[in-house]
C-alpha cells in the first residue's frame, strides 16, 4: 500500500496533502488559524513544524556571514576600514589597511566586525545610510567575502567541511531534513581567449538555427580536446568525497548539489560553464542537476538572454537526463524596460527546458503569462518562492508579490531560502511570512508545499525521495499530535 501511495503522488503531486491527513491534521490547522497573526506564537508553530527541503539555496550565500568574518580574522588578513574590503596583504601600503591582530589589539575590532557584517550581508541596511540600491547592496555583498569563499580543492577541503555541516547543523535546527544547493562552478575549461571571436558569431547567428548549431557543434568538440570531461568527472569525484568525509547524510538529513553557469560572461564562457556543468552532473548521483546564476538585470545577462536559453537547449540535447532549474523573472518594473519583464520565464521553460523555475517574479508582466501558467501546471513545472530575497532585492512583497496568481493557477510551488546567510534568514521565516501575508494560503497549503519541496527535488535515487517522504510523514504525526485538545 505504501509503494502506490508513493508513486501516486509522484504523478500527482496535487492530492499529497489529502493522502498525508492524519487524524490530529485538524487540531493544527485550528490551532494555527488562532494564531497566525501573532508572530511570536506563529514563530514557535513554524520552528517546530517539519519543512521538508529547501530546494533554492546558494551554498556561498547561506553561509552565514560571522563565518567568513572569523576565517579572514583568523588568518590576520588587513581589512580597509574605509571600505571594508579584505586582503592578504597590505595592497596600497597606506595606513587605511590594519591587519586584524592591530584591530584586535587596540579594542576596535568589535566595531569593525560589525561595519563588516553591514557590508557584507543586509544586517542594519537602511537606504538613507546606504550608497547602493538593495538590490546592488545584495549582489556586491558577495564581492566582499569572496575572499573568505575559498575555491573548491583539497587544500581547503577542512574549510568546506566545516561550512557544509554549518548548513547542515542549522538546517536540523529548524526540522529542515534536505537541501539542494547550488554549490559552485567549476573552473574549466580556465582559459579560451583564442576562442573570443565565436562571441560574436553566437550573438550574430543566434536566430539562425542550421549556423548556431554547426557554431556550438565545433565549441563542444573543442571543450572535450581541452579536457572539460576529464575535470568535470574529477570535481563529481572531489565532491562525493567531500559529501562522505563530512558525513552530511543521516537518517533524518541528506544534502544534493547543483552545479551552475553564471551569466554575467562573454558567451563562450558561459557554454563552457554549462557543458561542464552539465558533464559533471552527469557523472556524479549527488550532483542533481544544473542552474544559472548572477543578477538577472546585468547588461550582459539582458543583451545575451535568450541566447543564453538556446545553450541551456543545446546542452539538454546532449545531456538529456540532466535537470535544470533556472533563475528566470528575477526582475521588477523599474528595474529594466517594461518589455523586458515580458518574455524571460517563457523562455527559460519554452526553449531552456527548466523544469524548476527559480523566483518568477515577473510572471504577471509575462506575454501570455496565463497559457505559462497552465503549461507549468499541466508539466509540474515548480516555482521556488522566496519571500525575503524577493522583498529585498526586488521589493515584491504582499499582493505585489505573484504568489497567488501561481497558487490560482495550480502551479506546484515551493518554499525557499535563497540566501539565507547574507539575507539573514532561514526557512521557518519564510514560512512566517507566508503564513501572516497571505491569509487565503491554509495551513494544509503549507503542508503541500513542503511535500512539494521533497516530490519536486532532483534527488536522482527513488530510494532515498521515498524515505525523505516516510521521514516528512512520521514528523508530521508528531508534531501535529500536540494540537490535540488545543
Amino acid at each position: 500500500m505504501r509503494t502506490f501511495l508513493l508513486l501516486l503522488l509522484c504523478v500527482l503531486p496535487t492530492v499529497t496533502t489529502v493522502l498525508a491527513q492524519k487524524k490530529y491534521t485538524q487540531a493544527a490547522e485550528n490551532y494555527f488559524n488562532s494564531i497566525r497573526q501573532e508572530e511570536a506564537l506563529l514563530t514557535a508553530f513554524c520552528q517546530q513544524m517539519p519543512k521538508g527541503g529547501d530546494l533554492h539555496h546558494h551554498y556561498s550565500g547561506s553561509v552565514y556571514t560571522e563565518t567568513y568574518i572569523e576565517y579572514v580574522i583568523e588568518r590576520d588578513f588587513w581589512l580597509n576600514t574605509n571600505t571594508m574590503d579584505v586582503h592578504t596583504e597590505n595592497p596600497m601600503n597606506d595606513k587605511t589597511w590594519v591587519q586584524f591582530s592591530a584591530l584586535r589589539k587596540d579594542g576596535s575590532l568589535g566595531f569593525y566586525k560589525q561595519k563588516m557584517l553591514e557590508k557584507w550581508s543586509v544586517k542594519d541596511y537602511h537606504p538613507a545610510d546606504s550608497d547602493l540600491p538593495q538590490d546592488k547592496h545584495f549582489f556586491t555583498a558577495f564581492s566582499y567575502f569572496r575572499i573568505a569563499n575559498v575555491l573548491f580543492n583539497e587544500s581547503n577541503w577542512e574549510t568546506y567541511k566545516s561550512r557544509l555541516q554549518e548548513l547542515k547543523y542549522r538546517a536540523k535546527t529548524e526540522n529542515v531534513s534536505y537541501i539542494e544547493t547550488a554549490f559552485t562552478y567549476i573552473p574549466c575549461p580556465p582559459f579560451t581567449a583564442d576562442l573570443k571571436s565565436y562571441n560574436d558569431s553566437l550573438r550574430l547567428n543566434k536566430n539562425n538555427k542550421l549556423v548556431m548549431s554547426r557554431l556550438l557543434d565545433t565549441l563542444y568538440q573543442n571543450f572535450l580536446r581541452r579536457g572539460v570531461k576529464t575535470c568535470a568527472e574529477q570535481h563529481s569525484k572531489q565532491l562525493e568525497k567531500l559529501h562522505q568525509e563530512a558525513q552530511i547524510d543521516d537518517n533524518k538529513f541528506m544534502m544534493r548539489y547543483q552545479n551552475y553557469a553564471i551569466r554575467i560572461i562573454e558567451p563562450v564562457d558561459v557554454f563552457g560553464q554549462i557543458v561542464t556543468a552539465m558533464w559533471s552532473a552527469e557523472a556524479s548521483p549527488l550532483i542533481v542537476g544544473v542552474n544559472f546564476v548572477a543578477p538577472e538585470d546585468n547588461e550582459l545577462s539582458m543583451q545575451d538572454y535568450e541566447l543564453h536559453m538556446l545553450l541551456f537547449n543545446y546542452c539538454k540535447q546532449k545531456f538529456p537526463t540532466v535537470k535544470t532549474s533556472l533563475h528566470a523573472g528575477e526582475l521588477a518594473l523599474g528595474m529594466v524596460k517594461p518589455e523586458d519583464l515580458t518574455w524571460h520565464i517563457n523562455e527559460a521553460v519554452n526553449t531552456a527546458g527548466a523544469v524548476r523555475i527559480g523566483h518568477g517574479a515577473d510572471i504577471a508582466h509575462e506575454k501570455n503569462s496565463y497559457a505559462l501558467l497552465d503549461k507549468m501546471k499541466k508539466e509540474k513545472i515548480a516555482v521556488e518562492i522566496n519571500l525575503s530575497s524577493n522583498e529585498f532585492v526586488l521589493q515584491l512583497k504582499n499582493d505585489k508579490h505573484p504568489l497567488a496568481l501561481y497558487r490560482e493557477r495550480g502551479v506546484p510551488i515551493v518554499i525557499c531560502t535563497d540566501d539565507a546567510g547574507v539575507l539573514r534568514t532561514n526557512l521557518t521565516e519564510q514560512f512566517i511570512l507566508l503564513a501572516k501575508r497571505y491569509p487565503k494560503v491554509t495551513y494544509k497549503d503549507m503542508k503541500q508545499y513542503i511535500y512539494n519541496s521533497i516530490l519536486f527535488s532532483f534527488i536522482e535515487e527513488n530510494e532515498k525521495k521515498q524515505q525523505l517522504l516516510q521521514l516528512l510523514d512520521s514528523q508530521f504525526e508528531e508534531f501535529e499530535k500536540q494540537f490535540a485538545g488545543k
